[in-house]
């Protein structure tokens, strides 16, 4: 709720960007004003409609509001004109003639967004041997005959065992009505889709006249943020192509306690969160068969992966359970089923496989990261971090192997920082900042050139200069810790505003000025704890981990996720986001997750294996561990108040520590008390 009277709190999803604005403001100038894109090109004037918003319903804990379509201003003349003249969708509003009138979490459809997030889930190039649960099968089955009165079924059966071997074989239900009629298109010559996963008895799954070369299979990472599907072919093992889009759910909370408190509070809308998930994939199996002139009936077998309560969502189970110890899963083993029954449009007889979840906060996600990076099977004791909403933790070698998660929150993505943004066109991706002179230059998405490049001034305005994304705002506060700017403890010191005018008092703490035209872009005391707090929550799930292996020498690193990627390694251990270790042995590994779908999708040994290796994992649980409070203070330090870094000190010129003089306001530490005011 607004603090101030006649005010409203707004907060628009999915950029995560929120404000309080006067009573009657139109939503697209709250828009405008915190640099969402909505597109527009009528003036405001509801002609074109491009700028439809909706307003997500319910109880929101984490923002402290709740939000209604109610809290909109009543249909203006403009917009009912529009309405009749072109189809509105009934939860849609023209933002630019709908007024704000109370509080409200806004989502803007990615078909408004001129700045979209990048979705940056690529496919990475690995050799995976194809041995995938669908083989296909061409058989000639022998015509209707009066003296044999065998069905036609039943003799199609006959001819797919004698062809293929395959004993037990069976016909799926959903093909006998159209047994008949495929046969006779193809006079008599088919193509049999023959499941067979070594788990379950064998099934003929699909059928199709005449002789079929091809089909496919469908590998998806559900992430809270962002969503990343692969088509394969199924034959060779080749991902054929691979498309991503932002996760819709996140207008419904953007980390995932927010999505189950949402739940908890609204259990109406379960089904909405189950069903705005597998539309956004459905959606994302058309546009993979189109790219490749498929069909979805090409499509035969899925194997999905995501955190657990990403899994249980989609499968549509209610995650409340995974809210609060003891964090229970409702099933943690692999999960068979159909597509139909997870409301996927492919093939009627396609096949679903979920990897398993290795503990209540630690998914099939981590699961699938696991069996691409394989530390079971390494000799070196290695540290693989999918850095998320919630960060999953994997540290071991072929001796032994430990999994953790620790609740980063969004922090990384941009939210909770006062000019963060995901990543998308416009946002702050890089930045350096002299040492002498305090002078900030940076790198934005969708421009090559840095800012102090003059071929910059000229394109900027082409994408513009809207925030800083989790890459950015993780080097600024490492570039502000090396240039001086704040102290190992991350206080900003504002002594240093006599000499740079980038250094500025805001309240009662001071900020740092990244960008002035425009947009305001100021780091302040709040953000930099923001992103302590989110830092020493993984490191401190990591020193878990180490504690219980006897804190041996972690030999090297590996960064999943599309966030993990694109970080630059040195300034992350900088932070203290990651151990020391020899920068040359840690790097980003892309869409781990997503390859380890790839891969169990491809190959059906990979499901036994990562069965068994979730099996034999050690799960810690950071919440009930008594020295996860203590690893985590410590690691509010930039970059740890005790663990001394050799490593990155023989590679980068750390500070030498310094006190910062007391505050006269009487405030300790420059921002800690403010932090517990704010809850």
């Amino acid at each position: 709720m607004s603090e101030t009277p006649g005010t409203a709190r707004v907060v628009f999803q999915p950029s995560g960007r929120r404000g309080n604005f006067p009573v009657g403001t139109p939503l697209l100038d709250a828009a405008r004003t915190l640099g969402v894109y909505v597109e527009s090109v009528c003036g405001g004037r509801g002609i074109c409609g491009r700028c439809q918003v909706s307003v997500s319903e319910g109880a929101f804990a984490k923002e402290k509001l709740t939000s209604s379509a109610d809290h909109l201003g009543p249909v203006t003349e403009a917009e009912a004109r529009y309405a009749q003249l072109r189809e509105l969708a009934s939860d849609r509003r023209l933002s630019c003639q709908a007024t704000i009138q109370g509080d409200m979490v806004v989502d803007v459809p990615t078909d408004a967004q001129t700045n979209r997030q990048v979705v940056r889930k690529r496919a990475e190039n690995v050799t995976i041997a194809p041995d995938s649960t669908v083989r296909l099968v061409a058989v000639t089955v022998s015509e209707p005959d009066m003296e044999q009165p065998l069905g036609d079924a039943d003799r199609l059966l006959e001819a797919l065992v004698a062809e293929s071997g395959e004993s037990g074989l069976a016909l799926d239900p959903a093909l006998l009505p159209r047994v008949q009629a495929i046969l006779r298109k193809g006079d008599w010559r088919v193509t049999a889709a023959i499941w067979r996963d070594d788990t379950h008895p064998p099934r003929v799954i699909a059928l199709w006249p005449g002789d079929k070369q091809t089909v496919y299979g469908l590998a998806v990472d559900i992430g809270s943020t962002t969503i990343a599907a692969h088509l394969c072919d199924l034959r060779n093992g080749r991902t054929v192509t691979s498309a991503g889009t932002s996760n819709p759910q996140i207008r419904f909370g953007e980390d995932l306690m927010s999505r189950v408190s949402y739940v908890q509070m609204n259990p109406a809308r379960l089904p909405d969160l189950v069903a705005t998930v597998r539309a956004a994939v459905d959606a994302l199996v058309a546009k993979l068969v189109a790219d490749v002139g498929a069909t979805r009936e090409d499509v035969v077998d899925a194997v999905f992966v995501g955190n657990p309560i990403m899994h249980h969502l989609f499968l549509g189970i209610d995650p409340t359970e995974l809210g609060g110890a003891p964090f229970a899963l409702a099933v943690s083993g692999a999960v068979h089923t159909r597509a139909v029954d997870v409301g996927l449009e492919l093939n009627p007889g396609a096949r679903v496989y979920m990897l398993p979840c290795i503990a209540g906060h630690v998914g099939a996600d981590a699961a699938a990261a696991a069996l691409s990076t394989r530390p079971f099977e390494a000799e070196a004791m290695t540290l693989v971090v999918d850095i998320g909403t919630n960060a999953e933790i994997l540290l071991g070698n072929r001796e032994r192997l430990l999994a953790a998660s620790s609740p980063t929150g969004p922090a990384f993505e941009g939210a909770e920082i006062s000019c963060g943004q995901r990543a998308a066109p416009g946002a702050i991706e890089r930045i350096r900042i002299d040492p002498e002179t305090l002078e900030p230059r940076f790198k934005v998405i969708g421009l090559d050139e840095w800012s102090d490049d003059p071929e910059f001034a000229e394109k900027k305005d082409q994408v513009g200069v809207t925030g800083i994304c989790g890459s950015g705002i993780i080097e600024a506060v490492a570039e502000l810790y090396l240039a001086g700017v704040i102290t190992t403890d991350g206080l900003i010191d504002g002594a240093l505003a006599a000499r740079s005018p980038r250094v500025v008092q805001k309240g009662r703490t001071y900020a740092y000025v990244v960008a002035s035209e425009g947009i305001e872009l100021t780091i302040g005391q709040t953000d930099i704890r923001a992103i302590q707090l989110a830092k020493a929550a993984l490191y401190a799930g990591v020193k878990l981990l180490s504690d219980k292996l006897g804190n041996p020498e972690i030999e090297r690193i590996r960064l999943a996720g599309a966030f993990g990627s694109y970080i630059d390694t040195k300034y992350a251990m900088i932070l203290g986001l990651i151990p020391d270790c020899d920068l040359a042995e840690v790097s980003g590994i892309g869409n781990a997750a997503g390859t380890g779908a790839r891969m169990a999708l491809v190959n059906r040994g990979e499901r036994r294996t990562i069965e068994r290796v979730v099996r034999e994992i050690e799960k810690i649980e950071t919440a009930l561990e008594p020295k996860f409070q203590e690893h985590f203070v410590n690691a509010m330090a930039i970059p740890n108040k005790v663990d001394p870094f050799p490593r990155l000190r023989q590679a980068v010129t750390l500070p030498e520590p310094r006190q910062m003089p007391e505050p006269g306001d009487g405030e300790e530490d420059g921002g800690r008390r403010r932090r517990r005011r704010r809850g």
